[in-house]
């Protein structure tokens, strides 16, 4: 591996999926699992962004629809929906538990760090502050997202609170 300036992407393993028709990637590092979509429960007044909640061997578990995170109408449930269960370091040094519900995910892929590239200032579909790089594959860009602007974790450590009062 070569030697990496500070702000620049390492070689590190990526999962790839699809939101809404487009492939999208996170660093493996902070994925726990990934999950069939079972039954979540609504929890009123939230952001329309947050899908609902699991039990995950007993922890609720917000679900974030990246579709709806995105802007775009939410996710059509199908066969090969699933949740991606992410643990994230909060700034306080807690660790938060979130699911990503996504249309499909599509494989393991080792990046190289000299296959990425930072993020453009236009043209994506979503907000320039969620993309962390974009990944060269082939003859094709994927976005890598950065899982802490997405989260926007300040708001969901209070969304998570919020939903395990309400499953309570």
């Amino acid at each position: 591996m070569t030697s990496q300036t500070p702000g620049t992407l390492a070689d590190a393993q990526y999962l790839t999926f699809s939101v809404a028709g487009d492939t999208y990637a996170l660093a493996i590092e902070g994925i726990k699992e990934i999950i069939e979509l079972s039954q979540m429960t609504v929890v009123p007044m939230m952001p329309a962004y947050v899908r609902g909640v699991i039990n995950l061997r007993g922890a609720v578990v917000p679900v974030i629809d990246l579709a709806a995170r995105f802007g775009q109408p939410p996710a059509e449930l199908g066969r090969r929906s699933c949740v991606v269960i992410l643990e994230i370091n909060a700034e306080d040094g807690d660790k938060q538990v979130f699911g990503l519900l996504v249309d499909a995910v599509c494989a393991v892929l080792d990046i190289a760090a000299e296959h990425m590239e930072p993020a453009p200032a236009f043209g994506a579909r979503i907000r320039a502050d969620f993309i962390a790089g974009m990944a060269r594959l082939e003859a094709r860009f994927v976005i890598v997202l950065d899982a802490n602007r997405v989260l926007a974790l300040q708001d969901l450590a209070a969304i998570s609170h919020m939903a395990g009062e309400a499953a309570a």
